[in-house]
């Protein structure tokens, strides 16, 4: 099953605010639509949505009737910075954006660019598997048998293309033999490790156990954690790494508790631009996603509510960041500039051979 994929003309991808008690899959060719999806969850995480978004682009490309370049140009520009405008956090959002819009604004005439602009989000859609399965190679590495792992929200096969960064580094290592077990945080207020997470672990038979968040550090304490894997939306030069809120926390209980704490993502959640996480844009989303459980009111009406989306595990409590080029320790500024050099540099090769 792929999270997003192009299918018979159009972008197919699964709704991921009806899981995990129904399937369903979106078809569409207007941008429109997946930007309010990409708005409204049902398209989320960061790999996913930045192949989203270049699909969204790439679509906003075909649907415009201009014939004169600049103009036809000028109009996805305008696309672009529409889809932009869904979500602050996510990095990869904007990535995936401007590697379509790189393409486009080289292109020759209309219709070259309209091809060229699809066949880049495709390309980028089947790197991403790959991409992903890297990075559960390189990160089975530092799991070993027995291992007793914490993940918080969902980065598996739904926060991708298909198989996952977080969870794809615990695939990786089930798939190797080794005896594992998860411990899966709910993940308030969306509950995207209970309702994402555990499905995807359930239906791989990896064994699991799901746990409220605030239940956490007492695992930790009394239970024997090993490692704590989890996923990003946008990692700062210096490896802050800014993931679903609670990482914060839960970095600080696995230094407390001597555990290490990994970060896995592709290169194309990092970004160099940024100094550090005091500097990412934090998400501020809806009250009622606090105020209600899918649908219920569970707290008083007119309480006032604070919703970030986000925050971010300090580099200091980071012991490693597991890309699709190779893990990367501490001190990170280095490491992280070489990876990404190494990614840019296979995304020139790959345009090159078509």
């Amino acid at each position: 099953m792929k999270t997003i994929e192009w299918f018979d003309g159009k972008v197919r991808y699964i709704d991921q605010t009806k899981l995990p008690l129904e399937e369903i899959f979106i078809e569409t060719n207007d941008y429109r639509v997946m930007a309010a999806d990409i708005k409204q969850l049902v398209i989320r995480g960061a790999p996913c949505i930045g192949v989203a978004a270049g699909f969204a682009v790439a679509l906003g490309a075909l649907e415009i009737q201009e014939r004169e370049r600049p103009r036809f140009l000028a109009r996805l520009e305008e696309v672009a910075g529409e889809i932009k405008s869904t979500r602050p956090t996510a990095v990869n959002l904007f990535w995936g954006v401007e590697r379509v819009m790189e393409v486009a604004r080289v292109g020759v005439g209309v219709d070259q660019i309209k091809r060229s602009a699809l066949a880049e989000a495709k390309r980028m859609a089947a790197e991403d598997e790959d991409i992903c399965r890297r990075i559960g190679a390189h990160g089975s590495e530092l799991i070993q048998d027995g291992f007793n792992i914490l993940t918080h929200c969902n980065a598996g096969a739904l926060a991708c293309v298909d198989y996952g960064t977080a969870l794809g580094v615990i695939r990786a290592a089930h798939e190797q033999g080794k005896k594992i077990h998860v411990f899966v945080d709910e993940t308030r207020p969306l509950l995207q490790g209970a309702r994402l997470t555990a499905f995807e672990l359930t239906k791989a038979g990896i064994p699991m156990t799901l746990i409220t968040d605030n239940m956490a550090g007492h695992i930790m304490r009394t239970r024997k954690v090993n490692c704590v894997v989890v996923g990003a939306d946008r990692i700062a030069a210096n490896g802050d790494t800014t993931n679903k809120i609670g990482t914060y926390s839960v970095s600080i209980l696995a230094k407390e508790h001597g555990i290490p704490f990994y970060v896995a993502a592709p290169t194309s959640t990092i970004d160099l631009k940024i100094a550090k996480g005091d500097d990412i844009v934090i998400e501020e989303r809806k009250e009622d996603e606090v105020t209600t459980i899918q649908g219920k009111r569970v707290a008083p009406f007119g309480v006032k509510v604070a919703n970030p989306a986000f925050d971010f595990a300090p580099s200091k409590y980071v012991s490693a960041i597991i890309t699709e080029h190779g893990v990367v320790r501490p001190p990170f500024e280095q490491g992280l500039r070489s990876v990404v050099s190494t990614a840019n540099q296979a995304i020139r090769q790959a345009r090159q051979s078509g």
